[in-house]
């Protein structure tokens, strides 16, 4: 069985398309790779935030789901999404940088011995960044090299997700013997799972807490993490396992930018598994990615119907120059 690669992105809800575009841009400088819609709900952005080039395992991306509520933090929640950063010099700077900007963070943490940033945005989604200087495993990305963050500090891609679950037990059955995780460590209520060559963009790390309250799904929480596999083929060999084992899933499904299946593996947990390919340069330059309102060729006779349902969001950088501060 071929395993998972590590994370390939992270997919949770904002209040509004306009604020976390900026709060992605300019604080995190992190690049819009694509602005489409969502493909079940084409009243609803879909933003991409990646590294340079968009690579998979880079990318967060956001809904703005017209009149959702706010969401509740608790158990059964893919709780915080980290980001990785080339060395701990790197989180010094980002301190500075959140001080200045006025992001709401925690300080340092050393966690399973790498040192740790925590911070939030302004729906209280959680994130955290987190230091690949002692990281062996899976490579990260390349930093967006025209955007506001000087380069070695800057953001290169996807680092563990966190999942707060109540029934650790079963959870962790379901990750060491269908998905092929492998717990590395375990720090009080927090246990570190690893997959394929492991490292920092290969983590879940999951907090045992079932007192907690049951978290509510809204802006400010996340909807999903994928996992990468490498192509369609191994997608298939993934579909066909959670068919043999009872695993309810979606089946195959084509996402235009990558091809995917999702399963629900826990009450508030939703797993999808995506191919690294054909990635987010087939429709539009490198030079201007995300610039337009991308749709795929399913969704493109709807175009005129779509551009009136969303409203329009100025996402042109490839005009401006971001000073690196």
């Amino acid at each position: 069985m071929n395993q998972l690669k590590g994370v390939h992105h992270v997919t949770a809800i904002a209040s509004s398309a306009e604020k976390i575009y900026e709060f992605f841009t300019d604080i995190l400088g992190m690049r819009l790779v694509k602005k489409t819609v969502n493909q079940d709900d084409i009243q609803t952005y879909h933003l991409f935030f990646a590294d340079d080039k968009g690579s998979a395992g880079t990318d967060m991306t956001f809904f703005d789901f017209p009149g959702i509520p706010k969401g509740v933090h608790g158990t059964n929640e893919i709780s915080k999404t980290s980001f990785r950063v080339p060395d701990d010099v790197a989180l010094t700077y980002w301190i500075e940088r959140f001080n200045r900007l006025n992001v709401k963070h925690t300080g340092l943490i050393k966690q399973f011995g790498k040192l740790t940033l925590s911070f939030s945005d302004f729906d209280d989604q959680q994130y955290q960044l987190i230091s690949d200087e002692l990281n062996k495993g899976i490579a990260s990305g390349t930093p967006w090299q025209n955007g506001p963050v000087p380069l070695e500090y800057a953001i290169t891609g996807l680092g563990p997700v966190f999942i707060c679950i109540g029934d650790f037990d079963y959870f962790k059955e379901v990750l060491e013997k269908v998905f092929l995780f492998k717990e590395t460590a375990q720090e009080g209520e927090f246990h570190l799972f690893e997959v394929g060559e492991g490292g920092n963009g290969a983590s879940i790390v999951v907090e045992k807490n079932g007192d907690m309250a049951m978290a509510q799904q809204g802006f400010g929480t996340v909807h999903h993490v994928a996992f990468r596999v490498e192509d369609r083929a191994v997608l298939d060999e993934w579909i066909e396992r959670f068919s043999s084992i009872g695993l309810p899933s979606s089946g195959y499904v084509n996402r235009h930018f990558f091809e995917s299946v999702y399963t629900r593996v826990a009450p508030g947990i939703l797993f999808e598994l995506a191919t690294d390919g054909p990635g987010f340069t087939g429709d539009e330059p490198y030079e201007t990615l995300g610039e337009k309102l991308s749709l795929p060729p399913f969704l493109e006779p709807k175009r005129e119907t779509i551009e009136k349902m969303v409203r329009p969001i100025d996402t042109i950088r490839s005009t401006k120059e971001f000073v690196k501060e």
